[in-house]
């Protein structure tokens, strides 16, 4: 994305607000060769520091959006501050309403059991001129199985979208796109974790002060403390020693 970026713990991100995401996107839609775009938090930067394949991911996307207030709060610390944090579970819906309005097609993947095909139902009743050309789940471990990427593949170059959202948890969905991507001929791929949960209404999103003041991470550890402890207690603590690094000079 031509733009001023600022660079956390060694990744350069695209320093926009929610609108000109928006309009890069529909310009990407227009241009019409393949393309992807990451959303990093901090467990994307923690990761990306012994993960030479994310890197690689990170590297070539077309824009990298800020999701996560850590890292606004990191850009201000470092007297580099982002504008806006630009969260895949804001960017959807948004990017789905314009869609609408522009005639994009759209195909959604992933998600829990049944998401995806809720996620398009919902949609079609709010926006009637809604253009959702597939939804579906392929099975787990489809990356490893070349029959099922096969039908994959098939369906998404019958189907044509303009925009594919992919719903299969991070690094895991980034990887897949970064390895398809360029023979889906998709204009436009994010990967967008469990936000078809969340609009499919199997997932609630923390409440708008949690999301605002950058505890919407805390509200996520209450809702599932056995798997998420561990991220957001001990391994996502590296970020700040990281940034506290950058900000003193030795990183």
């Amino acid at each position: 994305m031509n733009s001023n970026r600022v660079t956390i713990a060694g990744i350069a991100i695209d320093n926009v607000n929610m609108a000109e995401a928006l309009f890069f996107i529909e310009e990407l839609v227009r241009r019409r060769g393949p393309s992807y775009l990451v959303t990093p938090n901090v467990d994307h930067i923690v990761r990306l520091q012994k993960d030479p394949e994310f890197q690689r991911v990170y590297r070539e996307a077309a824009c990298v959006l800020p999701d996560g207030m850590p890292l606004l709060w990191a850009g201000r610390f470092l007297r580099s501050p982002l504008k806006e944090r630009v969260t895949g579970s804001d960017l959807v819906p948004r990017l789905c309403e314009r869609a609408a309005q522009k005639g994009f097609k759209l195909f959604f993947m992933g998600g829990k059991v049944g998401a995806a095909v809720k996620v398009k139902e919902c949609l079609e009743s709010k926006f009637p001129s809604i253009k959702i050309v597939g939804a579906c789940r392929p099975p787990m471990g489809m990356e490893n199985d070349a029959a099922e990427t096969r039908k994959v593949q098939k369906l998404i170059w019958e189907t044509k979208p303009d925009i594919l959202f992919v719903g299969f948890g991070s690094p895991k969905q980034e990887k897949w796109i970064y390895e398809h991507h360029k023979m889906l001929r998709v204009p436009v791929s994010i990967g967008v974790g469990g936000t078809l949960d969340v609009l499919a209404g199997m997932v609630n999103r923390a409440p708008y002060w949690m999301q605002r003041s950058g505890f919407e991470w805390l509200y996520r550890l209450m809702k599932e403390p056995r798997r998420l402890w561990k991220r957001y207690l001990v391994d996502d603590m590296e970020f700040f020693r990281l940034v506290l690094m950058q900000k003193v000079g030795g990183f």
